[in-house]
């Protein structure tokens, strides 16, 4: 079992107030709740921290996102099931998240302009910059998520 390192909003709470702003100012961005989720679900997924997959999953299906569309967004690209400007924003989502091997390229930008305005590229980007934040903080720190009753392993 992992144990948490620290409580990083115990150890830096004025670094933690500005991610919090940030948090709050994507949230009033008018980006939509559904497509939030599923950014902050790929990133992490990608980045492999439990502690926020589970938050995000939680979050999503609070929300009303489906099982289904959770389940198989690691292969969102064969599935049937997400909206082209969810995946948009999911191709922008791996593209950043993966960075130091993908550059950006000129060919993920011009996908995300067909199905995004710019404040909303640039609250996007934001997100997805939010989001690897979170994960690096919450796996350096070994941040351990809830463990429900019913979903421990028997």
């Amino acid at each position: 079992m992992m144990t948490p390192r620290m409580n990083i909003f115990q150890a830096a709470p004025d670094a933690m107030k500005g991610m919090l702003a940030v948090e709050a100012s994507i949230d009033a961005s008018g980006l939509e709740h559904s497509l939030v989720e599923l950014v902050k679900l790929r990133a992490s997924q990608i980045n492999g921290c439990a502690f926020c997959i589970y938050m995000h999953v939680k979050d999503a299906t609070k929300h009303g996102e489906s099982d289904m569309r959770i389940h198989l967004l690691d292969a969102w690209r064969e599935s049937p099931l997400y909206t082209d400007r969810e995946r948009a924003a999911l191709n922008w989502t791996e593209s950043l998240t993966r960075i130091a091997k993908t550059h950006a390229p000129d060919a993920d930008y011009e996908l995300l302009k067909t199905q995004f305005n710019d404040k909303e590229i640039a609250y996007l980007t934001v997100l997805i910059g939010a989001i690897n934040f979170w994960n690096k903080v919450q796996i350096g720190l070994r941040a351990v998520h809830q463990v429900e009753e019913n979903a421990a392993a028997a």
